[in-house]
């Protein structure tokens, strides 16, 4: 699995959101932007993020993920 396929499936169950990804294999980092996760506990956020990738991590596709999530506002207050 390639990265630019793991963005694509977070975005096809996350609409508006923002995914950047890196790795390659089975092993990916993932940041997701996304208003969907204001008012959220962070292990909330990655709970939504895991269950897009829920099938591949099943399967053994994805063997490693790292996941960061921020709100839109968030994220703008870590660009400085």
């Amino acid at each position: 699995m390639q990265a630019e396929e793991v963005k694509q499936i977070i975005e096809s169950h996350l609409s508006d959101a923002e995914v950047m990804t890196a790795g390659e294999g089975c092993d990916f980092q993932v940041t997701v932007i996304s208003p969907q996760f204001a008012g959220l506990m962070p292990v909330k956020k990655q709970q939504l993020v895991y269950q897009c990738l829920n099938e591949y991590i099943a399967n053994g596709t994805i063997h490693a993920l790292t996941i960061k999530t921020y709100t839109p506002e968030q994220w703008q207050s870590l660009q400085g």
